[in-house]
């Protein structure tokens, strides 16, 4: 069976414990992005303990800070900060149990000279093949973010793939928005994606509108999936509790979402 994950929602934990009994969901905790959480040693414990009082779902991942989060920066102080950010995230991941962290790439589109893109892949993977090699025992996913194309994410992950606790996170919405079709950055990035976000959009902005609610092509999405990225597992981005079950429903009702 797939493996769909929703965020989960302290303050109505109880719907969303509902959904991994229903569908066997995962969660993938959005707690912990913020730096004033992650600077909070004492909030952050707080807010893995809520959690833990519940009985959670086998299989979860986190999403990584990416305010700001620029570890390829030609400024040293912005490195350093952006590094001490992703080490965080990957201690909460951790303290919470997950088994992956999702990053965005933070690529510029609009900085697309030869000298900014060559230096792009080599500081990029300089630097994740060190984060890689040194969180052995949890999975690093890259999210597709403000890339044109997935020329330059591919071309990333061909360095990186030799990691085992390396993949990709495909973000189809941020893909429809591309210049290049959604269905082309499947099939380029495809043997590379382990993680996938999806949710609806008007083709203009980044709405995590419920799937189904938008204008994104969902028949071709079950197909990239079945044909470039079977086995990974999907996360069903939505902004609410509603958008997330209107979600399910529609996934359930064209065959994607598999139940017992």
């Amino acid at each position: 069976m797939k493996q769909l994950l929703v965020i989960p929602n302290r303050e109505k934990i109880a719907d969303y414990l509902a959904l991994v009994q229903e569908y066997g969901v995962g969660f993938e905790y959005n707690d912990f992005m913020l730096p004033s959480v992650l600077d909070d040693g004492v909030r952050l414990q707080e807010i893995v303990d809520t959690y833990k009082q519940q009985l959670l779902p086998t299989y979860t991942t986190i999403h990584g800070a990416f305010y700001d989060v620029i570890p390829f920066s030609v400024d040293e102080r912005i490195r350093e900060i952006s590094m001490l950010r992703i080490e965080q995230s990957l201690e909460a991941a951790k303290k919470i149990g997950a088994k992956a962290v999702v990053f965005h790439t933070n690529y510029n589109s609009c900085l697309n000279s030869r000298e900014y893109v060559e230096n792009w892949l080599k500081d990029n993977s300089a630097y994740w093949a060190q984060v890689l090699e040194r969180h052995k025992d949890i999975s690093i996913y890259l999210e597709n973010t403000f890339e044109s194309t997935p020329d330059i994410m591919e071309a990333l992950s061909q360095r990186l793939c030799v990691y085992p606790n390396y993949g990709v996170c495909l973000d189809y919405a941020h893909a429809s928005l591309s210049k290049a079709e959604p269905s082309l950055w499947a099939q380029k990035l495809g043997r590379f994606v382990k993680h996938i976000h999806i949710n609806d959009n008007d083709g203009v902005s980044d709405l995590h509108l419920a799937w189904g609610d938008g204008v994104i092509n969902r028949s071709q999405f079950y197909e990239d999936y079945e044909r470039y990225m079977k086995g990974a597992t999907v996360l069903v981005e939505t902004s609410s509790n509603e958008n997330t079950l209107k979600s399910f429903a529609k996934l359930k009702e064209e065959g994607f979402l598999e139940t017992n």
